[in-house]
Parts: structure tokens; C-alpha cells; sequence
């Protein structure tokens, strides 16, 4: 238990350090934010808890091709909040691309031998 709350709470510092970062300078909290953090942190702890090197390759694969269905998201919402779209709309309507890309993806992916 105490291992899962190590892993939360660095996780969390790790978010509250974007957000702090970007109030100040949103290039430098995007930068940090580009940053595959959350990915690395999770192939350690996968690491640490398997030290399963098939697994650990099957999961960085799978990231890889997980990340590219969400990348619109980041063109959507900043061209919808320069068009007067209220935030919160703005990110569901993002949320809503990604997850739609997500479904074509898992949908998709298979056929072109991709293991998801």
C-alpha cells in the first residue's frame, strides 16, 4: 500500500509542477508536459513490479501508437478557445476527438498488425 501511495504522490508532484510551471510560462509548462513523464514513470513502475522485458516492449509499443490518436486534441482545443469556444467545451470537445481516434485506432490498428 505504501508503494502505491510513493507512486500517486510522485505522480501528483509531478502534475502540480506543470500547472505551477505553465502559470508562469505556458512554453515552459507545455514543454514539461511534452515530456512522456507520466509514460516513463509508468514503464518504471511496470518495470519494478514485472521485470518483464516482453511486456515492457509490448507496453512502450502500444504507447507509441496510443499517443498519435491524441495528438489532434492539442490542435482542436487551442483553435476552438481562439474562436470563443468556452473552455470547458473546448476540452470535452477534444476529449470527445480522442477518444473517437482511440476507437478508430483499436478498431483499426489489428488489421495493420498492430498488437493494442
Amino acid at each position: 500500500m505504501l508503494y502505491l501511495i510513493l507512486k500517486a504522490a510522485i505522480s501528483g508532484v509531478i502534475i502540480a509542477i506543470v500547472s505551477e510551471t505553465a502559470k508562469r510560462s505556458p512554453g515552459a509548462g507545455a514543454l514539461i508536459a511534452s515530456v512522456p513523464l507520466v509514460s516513463v514513470l509508468g514503464m518504471i513502475w511496470l518495470w519494478r513490479d514485472t521485470h518483464d522485458p516482453v511486456r515492457m516492449a509490448s507496453h512502450a509499443g502500444a504507447t507509441f501508437w496510443y499517443v498519435l490518436p491524441s495528438l489532434p486534441m492539442f490542435l482542436l482545443i487551442p483553435t476552438l478557445l481562439k474562436r470563443g469556444v468556452p473552455f470547458w467545451a473546448a476540452l470535452a470537445g477534444g476529449g470527445l476527438l480522442t477518444v473517437g481516434l482511440y476507437l478508430g485506432m483499436t478498431a483499426i490498428g489489428p488489421r495493420f498488425g498492430l498488437k493494442l
